[in-house]
């Protein structure tokens, strides 16, 4: 799989990235959003795709 599928997403609390991921840019046009454990906030929080 290319570079460009690549997403990576960051915190929208303390705006740390802490997770990559793949996605089929053709199908999905939007971008994703997750709520994923932070480990600098350490919580849950809502996670936003990045460039």
């Amino acid at each position: 799989m290319s570079q460009d599928a690549m997403i990576k997403f960051e915190c929208s609390v303390c705006k740390q990235t802490g997770y990559h991921s793949r996605k089929n840019k053709k199908i999905l046009k939007e971008r994703l959003e997750l709520k994923k454990f932070c480990k600098w906030c350490r919580k849950h929080q809502k996670h936003k795709e990045t460039k």
